[in-house]
């Protein structure tokens, strides 16, 4: 730690609200440069936010923060600093894209800094090959192990030479040998750039010993500041977890004694195996998750679980609940096979999930009450059995409150009365108490180790923390599916002669892993090259490079996600089938029946006339209106023709008869047209007679012959398939676009646009021109079927068509960008992309109304909808033979959207989280 040198950030009167809830309280602290800097604390103090105000990803609510010799709130020196800074957020590999490979995570995060082809190629080998990766470069990231995320993630973090590496819980969820290389890493890399400045948050106490200085945070605020030793001298501690104890104000840590663990009793010399384990396995296709697992635990006993995420812990313990079955191999509690249909044995298991699962909208005391009903507590022990949780637990004073506004802890022991309520005779727990801090987590022991040494309880439980894995009777080593050995603590560590659990469980995993990974992390990383990106290039307000980076990820994740891909091809052709086969206004072979009342030649004759036309189906004559009532109302018939008594002599006496025409209303639409088809074939029949009768009065001096041009029968088909093709350019492009970039929203990916060069536009461009290529395979497909299988042919010119369908898909996935830059779920994002384009579309656009019949607000959004203006290029290509000197003024409202919807959409995304 450099004395003389000035801090790398100083924070003055910070504070930070996420609605009611306070992150940050007035906190003021100076940084120290060129030393490592831990954050300690539980989860929930606000490390992890005032980390984003440093990174410049949370933007700043009140108060000032200096950041390399600069003010965060100005976005100038934001971006000005942004290359110098790294960010790697919390959570196991949080901003790595899961899809790609090693590599490519590597090689886009390069391109972002503007490095070049070969010095990208340079980094990356250095990089992969000083921390172990250098095998494992086409594997994608999703399918690395919990270390070698952080590992790749840290990778990412490094690749452009920061003067500031800002790590939130790099460790957390790592095992312990993944987080000794992680920090040798760490160490080696300082030793190569002595002045780079590392700040680090981190709930585990012990590793906290290697920092240069700690920040010691709770509730927002700072409690102490100091080297290790400075905290353990000013709390007279022998270790950090107990001097943050120390630390604490008083009314957190009132009452509080040290943890003493009493030794387990046990009656008698027969032993009771509350639950076995052999060769317990579970496979998810050609995945192993559990590899014949083995082990008998004793009645009352607490049995520990030791292992990294992923190693197969929860999954073994679901199926020892019975929530999930066995591949192979059995378990058994109380020497009974588990068997998830045997409610009495289960009734004998509580279960507490890594999650919490309790019902937010309920109340502590709701809560209790329905888990005791659902484990059919009899009536007259139910609310003492309740009243006795409260009281055991310390829950009376928070009965009436929702657990959503519980501070962590609190919700821990809520979480472990719900599942002691039916007095269980097993308690199974998933890591119970991560993220909780110390004074809460000796309490939550406290209460477990009651239940094992005075009720009797069998406790199994996973952690990842070593102390608390001291604590328990016997426990299990897991790596990879297999349990590696299982003893009490101290045996296992006088079985490799180590003075501590971290370094017997590092021994026991170095000889499970493999040794080429081993050997990998054992590898000196090479210095960085002296080359770097142009500055000029890094601080451009616009960059090629990075916008096709944005491009080249997105598609490299498109082509690796086959169902989204699927969905967006063959969704459009099956679309493009129900649309055009589904959405038709002919009305042919249309069943009718007729009412005879006449009964003469004349009304015979009249029907005959109907009966011939190709619209309409006759069917059995009807006898009465009853019979005209029921099969209308069954669906039997949609038309009924009535025709009166003495029609054909009042025809013939130039009376005027009046037939009566009942027409199926509940379609208004079709209605309209079957009404038009009988009014034509009335009128038809009526020039006919006249024609017969010179005589009549009926004899019509003008004909009017109506001809249809560029459909002349009046077909839907023709006109409905070059109008399906807008609708369904501007709702799949769309709504795909929104949801790639609110995708990043939902998984934490963003934060790489927060903290790195890339602008805006750079960013919803690069993101835009993927889908704008799939949305031109769209309008392919589906010219092609219009042509090929509807039978539509392009009459104009198919190069003005294509030509307006790459403007307009533009003018849709900038549409789906404007939308997906405000709305931050998947599924808000779903919705209103549906209703932004199918709306108008459907209504406003021309596509059933004239836009010109249309009136007030309906007029105006369908005249600066792009949809209108495509609608008419389309059918003027398809039905009129039309090119672009016919058609060019149409083209001029989709080119203005364009840049409206861009702008639009750069003011809406943000380059900071709120």
């Amino acid at each position: 730690m450099n004395e003389t040198s000035p801090p790398v950030a100083q924070i003055k009167g910070v504070s930070l609200h996420y609605g009611n809830i306070c992150a940050l309280d007035d906190l003021s602290l100076d940084i120290p440069a060129s030393c490592m800097v831990g954050l300690i604390g539980p989860d929930g103090v606000g490390k992890s936010s005032l980390m984003a105000l440093l990174a410049g990803a949370r933007k700043l609510q009140q108060g000032q923060i200096q950041v390399l010799n600069g003010d965060m709130a100005d976005r100038h020196h934001r971006r000005e600093i942004c290359p110098r800074i790294a960010y790697m957020p919390q959570g196991l590999g949080k901003n790595l894209y899961p899809t790609l490979t090693v590599f490519e995570n590597l090689d886009f995060f390069g391109r972002l800094f503007g490095q070049d082809e070969a010095e990208r190629k340079r980094r990356i080998a250095d990089l992969v090959k000083s921390t172990g990766l250098a095998s494992f470069t086409k594997r994608p990231a999703g399918k690395l192990s919990g270390g070698m995320k952080q590992k790749l993630g840290l990778c990412c973090a490094l690749i452009h030479d920061p003067d500031l590496l800002i790590l939130d819980e790099p460790t957390t969820g790592v095992d312990p040998l993944a987080r000794s290389q992680f920090w040798a890493l760490i160490a080696r890399i300082r030793g190569d750039r002595p002045t780079m400045s590392v700040l680090v948050a981190t709930a585990y106490m012990d590793e906290a010993q290697r920092f240069d200085w700690l920040v010691a945070m709770d509730a927002g605020k700072i409690l102490a500041t100091g080297i290790p030793n400075e905290l353990l001298e000013r709390t007279s501690s022998n270790d950090l977890e107990s001097a943050f104890i120390a630390l604490l104000p008083e009314e957190k840590r009132r009452g509080y004694h040290a943890l003493v663990i009493p030794p387990r009793q046990q009656a008698g010399s027969e032993v009771t195996i509350a639950i076995e384990a052999h060769d317990l396995t579970c496979r998810f296709g050609d995945f192993v998750a559990v590899d014949r697992v083995s082990f008998r635990i004793e009645r009352g006993e607490i049995f520990g679980f030791l292992g990294s995420n992923g190693c197969g812990k929860t999954t073994t313990m679901k199926m020892l609940t019975g929530l999930l079955p066995a591949s192979e191999g059995q378990a058994l509690l109380f020497g009974q096979p588990v068997d998830p249909d045997d409610i009495e044995t289960r009734r004998r298991v509580g279960f507490m999930s890594q999650a919490f699962s309790l019902y937010g909208e309920l109340s502590v005391r709701q809560n209790l009450m329905l888990h005791a009903r659902l484990f059919h507590l009899a009536d007259d022990q139910r609310d003492a059995r309740i009243q006795e949780m409260f009281e055991r637990f310390d829950l009376e004073t928070v009965a009436d409150s929702q657990p959503n506004d519980l501070p962590l802890g609190v919700r821990q022991r809520l979480s472990l009365a719900v599942a002691v309520i039916h007095k269980p005779e097993i308690l199974i727990l998933d890591e119970p108490t991560s993220g909780v801090d110390p004074v809460a987590r000796d309490g939550f022991w406290a209460l477990l180790i009651q239940l094992s040494r005075e009720d009797g309880v069998t406790i199994f439980i996973s952690t990842h923390f070593m102390n608390e894995a001291l604590r328990c009777d016997r426990m299990s080593m897991m790596h990879a599916g297999r349990v590696l050995d299982s003893d009490t603590p101290q045996e296992l560590m006088a079985k490799r002669g180590l003075p501590t659990l971290e370094e017997t469980f590092i021994a026991y995993l170095q000889d499970a892993v493999s040794g080429d990974e081993v050997e990998a992390t054992e590898a000196t990383p090479q210095a960085p090259s002296s080359s770097a990106p142009d500055a000029d290039a890094l601080r451009a307000r616009f960059s090629l490079r990075r916008l096709l980076s944005y491009s080249l990820r997105e598609s490299m994740e498109l082509r690796r996600d086959p169902i989204r891909a699927t969905l967006a091809l063959l969704g459009t052709v099956m679309l493009m089938f129900i649309m055009g086969y589904g959405i038709s206004l002919d009305v042919e072979d249309l069943n009718y029946a007729v009412l005879d009342r006449d009964q003469t030649t004349t009304s015979q004759a009249y029907t005959l006339d109907i009966a011939g036309s190709r619209y309409f189906k006759e069917q059995a004559p009807l006898r009465d209106y009853t019979d005209l009532e029921q099969r209308m109302r069954s669906g039997a018939i949609s038309l009924a023709v009535e025709i009166p008594p003495n029609f054909g002599s009042d025809l013939k006496g130039n009376r005027t008869p009046e037939v009566g025409f009942w027409v199926d209303g509940a379609m208004p639409t079709r209605a309209d047209t079957v009404r038009g088809y009988v009014q034509g074939i009335h009128q038809g029949y009526l020039q006919q007679l006249a024609r017969e009768d010179t005589q009549s009065r009926a004899v019509s001096q003008v004909d009017i012959a109506v001809r249809y041009r560029y459909n002349p029968d009046v077909q839907s088909l023709p006109a409905m398939v070059p109008a399906t093709i807008p609708l369904l350019l501007m709702l799949i492009p769309a709504m795909l676009t929104a949801l790639g970039v609110v995708r990043e929203k939902e998984l934490g990916s963003i934060i790489n646009f927060y903290v790195t060069p890339v602008t805006r536009l750079e960013f919803l461009l690069g993101k835009q021109l993927p889908y704008i290529g799939l949305g031109m395979i769209n309008f392919s497909l589906m010219v092609a079927l219009a042509v090929l299988v509807f039978g539509v042919p392009v009459k104009g010119s198919l190069l003005t068509l294509t030509l307006a369908a790459l403007i307009y898909v533009i003018c849709a996935t900038g549409l789906g960008l404007l939308i997906s830059s405000i709305l931050n779920s998947q599924i808000a994002a779903i919705f209103g992309t549906a209703i932004a384009t199918l709306v108008p579309a459907v209504q406003f656009s021309g596509l059933i109304h004239p836009v010109s019949a249309m009136e007030g607000v309906g007029a105006f959004i369908g005249n600066i909808y792009p949809t209108t203006h495509f609608l008419t290029i389309s059918r003027g290509t398809f039905s009129k033979a039309l090119g672009l000197t016919d058609l060019y003024l149409y083209f001029m409202p989709l080119l203005l959207a364009i840049p409206v919807l861009t702008l639009l959409s750069v003011f809406g995304l943000k380059k900071q989280e709120k």
